[in-house]
C-alpha cells in the first residue's frame, strides 16, 4: 500500500481537492484512512434523501471514508456542530474548510476503481477492475 498525506487550506473545497489529488497523482484506486479538521460550510446529503442539507456554521470533521480514484469517488462524511450534535450523510461539493483538513490516504496496487450505473440502486457503484501488470508501470 502507498500512502498520501494531504493537509487541506482555509476555503479549500473537501471533495474538489480530493477528486484534484486524485487527478494530478493519477491514483487508480484511492481510499480515506483518516482525516480531522474543520467545516465553516457543509453539503450533505442526507440517506434516502435526494436534496442536498446545506449548514452555514463551523463544524468539527469527525471521520470522512470513502473510495476514489482519478475517475471519480463516493465519500461519507460525519460532523459536529457546537452543541455536540453529530450527524452525516454523503459529501458533497461546497464543504468548505475552516480551519484546516488533515487527510491520510491509501493507495491499493494492483486494482482500479471506476463508478459505473448500477441498474439494480439507480446509483454509480464502485467497480473493482484489476491491473494488467502492463497497467501498472
Amino acid at each position: 500500500m502507498k500512502i498520501h498525506a494531504l493537509r487541506l487550506l482555509p476555503g479549500s473545497d473537501l471533495k474538489k481537492s480530493l477528486l484534484l489529488l486524485a487527478k494530478e497523482q493519477n491514483l487508480k484506486a484511492a481510499f480515506i484512512l483518516t482525516c480531522v479538521g474543520s467545516l465553516e460550510e457543509a453539503a450533505i446529503r442526507m440517506a434516502g434523501a435526494g436534496e442536498v442539507k446545506q449548514f452555514s456554521d463551523k463544524l468539527e470533521i469527525l471521520s470522512l471514508n470513502g473510495t476514489f480514484s482519478m475517475r471519480g469517488g463516493h465519500f461519507h462524511i460525519t460532523a459536529s456542530d457546537k452543541n455536540g450534535r453529530v450527524f452525516g450523510g454523503h459529501l458533497m461539493e461546497g464543504c468548505m474548510i475552516y480551519t484546516t483538513a488533515e487527510i491520510v490516504i491509501g493507495e491499493a496496487p494492483g486494482m482500479e476503481f471506476r463508478r459505473a450505473e448500477d441498474i439494480e440502486t439507480g446509483y454509480k457503484e464502485l467497480k473493482i477492475t484489476p491491473l494488467s501488470d502492463h497497467s501498472k508501470e
